[in-house]
């Protein structure tokens, strides 16, 4: 029977937010998912409603309290992650102005296409150019469109602090997410005045929360209000949190050097900490200070992966799959998963790129799109299936030669999030990059794990996140990469890298006609 003190981790995801109740030994006592929506206004849109997540995280709170049969007096410190560049804007009266603007909102395009052409220094994290999901293009999109609402703003910061307001009612930035998307470079002083102002966003720097604070540190502790409105404990602990994958990086113990996370969800951050801050093209960062102080964080990733899986169940899934599922008692996925089994590696010819949501990394290009080429008559929805799974693999493994290119080597590789509930999937990626991949006993709420760790080290249980990541965290399976597979992947490997920019200038031009 695990013991006091218990730590809570708040994880603001895509879809949902799911609250878990850990103890010092990083056991997971009890959790609650509470969903929200999605709307997307325009192709290329997407936004959600801070109202919304006030709901979800009023149902979450106390049921993940319950489900984890602890006095919520006993809960000794909370910490909070959220999805990165998910923009929220305050008023003055501390009113939320306008809809959130999702991480996976790309409508500032032409924003970051001009940010990256002035070539400020600051542009070294981002060599290849200013991915539009960030939070900086994202504002400059809301003043140039939205001016009445860029008017009204008084504060201007991401999910993650909206979170940690409503539990202290503190506004504070937090380090992972100023470093990873703001701009904010914290060994030369933090926030850049000059680069603001030469993007045409130097009110910006009035709207910022002027404390960012590095995980860990003490964020504030739990207001009466909040206490009463989620069933916590008035005066419990709130530790500064970090950045939704950050947090799950933690949660799987990715925190030394070499190191590589494989967050693999709706999309698949792709995070590794160098002991050197490194710039070059094809990756993102590095990021200092990010989540250790010490290293900088080299980021990879791919914007839509998950989710693509989630477009083919819910507009291409065959009737007789989902009838085979719900007569075996199992989820539609798992029959996805094994129907794609059944096809050759390959796919028999063809070849998906999944950048449905734009390209993250290698290329940062927020107007590029998914293609899928190769298709005969032969080919049917387990062929598409099967090509799924191999293209996320395939955009992974380009994102692992830009990083090794770039300086960073990749010792072990770690995998959390929706990709570790299949099997089939989590080889391919073996078999696609030739390495063995990791998971870790906790595989439903790896970033709430995170914010535990976060948590627990704030309230000075453990000395640091390194130190309570190692006692927390336990390494479960490993998938050893079948070489010959590795071997016969690296011809469809290389038909992927060289799909884009072949097609680039079509795709570009047909996006922009579109969005005219």
């Amino acid at each position: 029977m695990s013991k006091p003190p218990y730590f809570m981790g708040i994880d603001g995801g895509t879809g949902s937010v799911r609250v878990t109740i850990f103890d010092k030994e990083g056991t997971n006592l009890g959790s609650k998912v509470s969903e929200y929506n999605t709307y997307y206004p325009k192709s290329g849109w997407a936004e959600q409603s801070p109202d919304e997540w006030l709901a979800a995280l009023k149902e979450a709170v106390p049921e993940a309290v319950k489900a984890a049969g602890v006095d919520a007096k006993d809960i000794k410190a909370i910490s909070c992650d959220g999805t990165t560049s998910t923009v929220v804007l305050l008023d003055k009266d501390r009113k939320v102005v306008r809809p959130a603007i999702l991480w996976m909102d790309v409508r500032s395009a032409e924003q970051a296409r001009r940010i990256f052409e002035t070539k400020h220094r600051m542009i070294k994290f981002y060599m290849a150019g200013v991915p539009a999901e960030s939070l900086v293009p994202k504002c400059l999109w809301i003043k140039e469109n939205e001016p009445q609402n860029w008017e009204k703003a008084d504060v201007v910061f991401e999910y993650t602090d909206w979170l940690h307001w409503k539990l202290t009612g503190n506004i504070n930035a937090n380090l992972s997410v100023a470093a990873l998307r703001w701009f904010y470079d914290e060994p030369q002083g933090g926030y850049q005045k000059d680069f603001y102002e030469a993007i045409g966003l130097g009110d910006i720097m009035d709207k910022f929360p002027e404390k960012v604070l590095a995980a860990a540190e003490v964020q504030g502790t739990v207001t009466k209000e909040a206490a009463e409105t989620l069933g916590l404990a008035e005066g419990t602990l709130v530790g500064e949190g970090l950045l939704d994958a950050c947090a799950a990086m933690v949660g799987i113990n990715v925190v030394e050097p070499g190191g590589m996370a494989m967050i693999g969800g709706s999309s698949t951050p792709l995070f590794g900490l160098s002991p050197i801050e490194i710039h070059n093209e094809g990756i993102n960062g590095a990021y200092p200070n990010c989540v250790i102080r010490g290293t900088s964080l080299v980021e990879g990733g791919q914007v839509s992966t998950g989710s693509i899986k989630t477009w083919f169940k819910n507009n291409f899934l065959p009737k007789e799959w989902e009838e085979e599922a719900k007569k075996r008692g199992v989820s539609v996925y798992t029959v996805i998963d094994e129907k794609a089994a059944e096809i050759p590696p390959g796919s028999e010819g063809l070849i998906l790129l999944d950048y449905f949501q734009g390209n993250r990394t290698p290329y940062a290009d927020s107007l590029a799109r998914g293609v899928i080429w190769g298709l005969s008559l032969l080919h049917g929805p387990a062929h598409i299936a099967r090509a799924i799974n191999e293209g996320v693999a395939y955009g992974a493994e380009h994102c692992f030669r830009a990083m090794a290119e770039a300086g960073y080597k990749i010792n072990k590789i770690v995998a959390c999030g929706g990709i570790v509930q299949s099997p089939v999937w989590m080889q391919i990626h073996a078999d696609v990059c030739g390495q063995p991949l990791y998971t870790t006993k906790e595989v439903q709420a790896e970033a709430c794990l995170g914010d535990a760790i976060v948590a627990a080290t704030t309230a000075g249980v453990y000395g640091s996140i390194p130190e309570a990541a190692a006692q927390m965290v336990k390494l479960d399976k490993v998938y050893e990469p079948n070489m010959e597979r590795h071997e016969e992947y690296k011809f469809f490997v290389q038909k992927y890298i060289d799909t884009w920019p072949q097609l680039r200038d079509l795709v570009h031009e047909t996006v922009r006609h579109v969005n005219r």
